[in-house]
């Protein structure tokens, strides 16, 4: 009953932004052997305040590499200027077919607990962000559409308290592609008033892949089982994972 009441107020949420300029905004915080609780890896692709090799930004599968260089529905816009230390490179993407626009945040791995708590505060409609590009005033931050964290689950080494409106005047929806996101994330968001598209039980590796094959299907207004049903398929894809891994891993809803 539970995901049938998701489901009808997904489709309705839709209908009602279908005519809309489509906003997402990407939340990375870079990976960083020194200052995250994380298996470490090897140190180019560890460097939490070197964007441009970091594994979840500029290598082979991060959020900037792939989105920029391995997909060809997404337009690079160029980097923009962001006015917080702590995003080391903001970057801006157009949909190639449709009226919708990706903003990219890379975060200082070492500020993972800020990066964390401003996607959790955007999830409830706070911090907007508004860059004026191709003559339009894009809404990102809390007034962003879709919301994504990816990266560490940071909340495995320390506990937020962030401040929630009580009533969010919209429900924005959010992906989380993150170790055991569901099951960390949960209390906050559902604080939030936010609606989770897609997030894990378990471990897993957040590379872009997943994100693209999810973000897909949400522009193509699917239902969170067809978006969760596109990112088991995509991971096993790169992962190698098995398919029943794969569709133990990625839940919507709570």
């Amino acid at each position: 009953m539970i995901k049938l009441a998701i489901l009808i107020l997904y489709s309705l949420f839709h209908l009602n932004m279908h005519s809309q300029t489509k906003c997402i905004h990407v939340f990375v915080a870079l990976c960083d052997n020194k200052y995250q609780g994380i298996v470490p890896v090897p140190e180019k692709i560890g460097n939490g305040q070197d964007p441009k090799l970091n594994l979840y930004w500029g290598a082979g599968y991060g959020v900037r590499n792939f989105f920029h260089k391995k997909t060809e529905d997404w337009i690079y816009q160029g980097t923009m200027p962001s006015g917080n230390p702590f995003i080391l490179e903001r970057i801006i993407f157009k949909h190639k077919n449709q009226d919708a626009y990706l903003l990219a945040d890379a975060w200082d791995g070492a500020k993972i607990k800020e990066c964390t708590e401003g996607f959790l505060l955007a999830s409830n409609g706070q911090v907007p962000v508004t860059i004026s590009h191709d003559g339009k005033h894009l809404q990102f931050g809390g007034n962003a559409q879709l919301l994504a964290y990816t990266g560490h689950d940071g909340l495995m080494d320390f506990q937020l308290n962030p401040v929630f409106k009580t009533a969010p005047k919209r429900t924005r929806d959010v992906i989380i592609l993150a170790c055991y996101s569901r099951n960390y994330f949960k209390s906050h968001i559902q604080k939030a008033g936010a609606r989770p598209v897609l997030w894990t039980t378990h471990l897993m590796v957040p590379e872009a892949y997943t994100l693209k094959a999810a973000i897909d299907g949400w522009l193509l207004n699917e239902s969170p089982e067809k978006i969760e049903i596109r990112a088991e398929e995509t991971y096993h894809q790169y992962q190698k994972c098995g398919i029943k891994g794969a569709r133990n891993l990625f839940v919507y809803g709570y």
